[in-house]
């Protein structure tokens, strides 16, 4: 029996990106094709809305809690990454806004959804098997994420205004909603090491929690992107659209980072600070405060960017062993 579940957990371990994604999926189609179940739809809308923050907020607090704030040390290549991440954010946005009618409208919100989405907090242990600076992508993320929490309410109300509110009451409504997600879990985790050690070092046991709180958020998630796709009138267009920006955004990325932490001999890490992206926030924002078609782009992301970190891994691995004379 143990060494089945074993098997079972070490399967969900390397595979859970697809699972969830599939149970996500599947979950809404059966809910779409019984009628007998629609009557509940707003009760499990407002029930997955309501929880998936809270969920969000546990796996960030317990990715943070593993974090040790004297490692962090910010670099010139930092600032850098923050320019391009959030110039390149404000300038698409900026682009929606004067020209509403401009062609390829979903794909130009999706790449700003990928663009301005968070680093993951997953993305040092991926640098660290790289041969990356594990420090550097933890300063970063701490440094994106209060980018984002400030950024995000500033913009996203002029991209889609909230009808009867001004512009001043949609910043403080979507900053109340944005801010504890990206802030308050990482403030949380050092308060908590610094004034309660011993229930710090308790926690400290269950941080692969997270992965678990991870996987539940991304099938929510990926419920929501189907609903939001199956609700959506505009055809397979629209998700060829998605699907193409999301790509390009991850490729973009990835390259640009390692282009700019070349220069500070730190490619691998400002490549995946840039790159790698906590996918399960950029959805919830995308059916949140944007299009809710655009969630989608999440998603897909998710898959770049898995497959381009695979091959990486891959890569060194090979060098690895070439360099053993295996």
């Amino acid at each position: 029996m143990g060494e089945y579940r074993y098997t079972f957990w070490k399967f969900l371990k390397d595979w859970a990106l697809i699972v969830g994604m599939i149970v996500g999926a599947s979950l809404y189609l059966v809910y779409h094709a019984i009628p007998a179940l629609h009557p509940a739809g707003p009760v499990l809308e407002r029930i997955v809305k309501d929880l998936q923050p809270m969920l969000l907020f546990m796996m960030l607090f317990l990715s943070f809690c593993k974090i040790e704030p004297h490692q962090m040390r910010p670099h010139k290549w930092m600032l850098w990454l923050l320019l391009l991440q959030c110039g390149l954010f404000v300038g698409l946005a900026l682009l929606l806004i004067f020209f509403p009618g401009i062609p390829f409208r979903y794909g130009i919100e999706a790449g700003m959804l990928c663009i301005i989405c968070p680093t993951a907090t997953a993305c040092a242990v991926v640098t660290g098997k790289l041969g990356g600076n594990m420090a550097g992508v933890v300063t970063y993320t701490v440094l994106i994420n209060l980018a984002v929490a400030l950024l995000v309410p500033l913009v996203v109300p002029l991209l889609h205004p909230m009808e009867g509110l001004r512009f001043s009451e949609a910043f403080v409504k979507i900053l109340a909603k944005v801010f504890p997600l990206l802030i308050l879990p990482c403030l949380s985790a050092w308060l908590v090491r610094y004034l309660l050690p011993k229930f710090h070092a308790w926690l400290l046991q269950y941080t692969n929690l997270s992965f678990y709180i991870w996987a539940v958020s991304l099938t929510f998630a990926i419920l929501m992107s189907t609903r939001a796709i199956v609700q959506n009138d505009s055809g397979m267009g629209v998700l060829w659209e998605i699907g193409i920006a999301s790509l390009l955004a991850c490729a973009l990325q990835f390259w640009l980072g390692r282009r700019i932490g070349k220069a500070y001999r730190c490619p691998i890490s400002a490549g995946q600070a840039l790159g790698q992206k906590n996918t399960v926030f950029g959805i919830w924002m995308g059916y949140t405060f944007m299009t809710p078609v655009v969630s989608v782009a999440g998603g897909f992301y998710s898959i770049w960017h898995n497959i381009y970190n695979t091959w990486q891994m891959y890569r060194k691995r090979k060098r690895d062993e070439a360099g053993q004379g295996i």
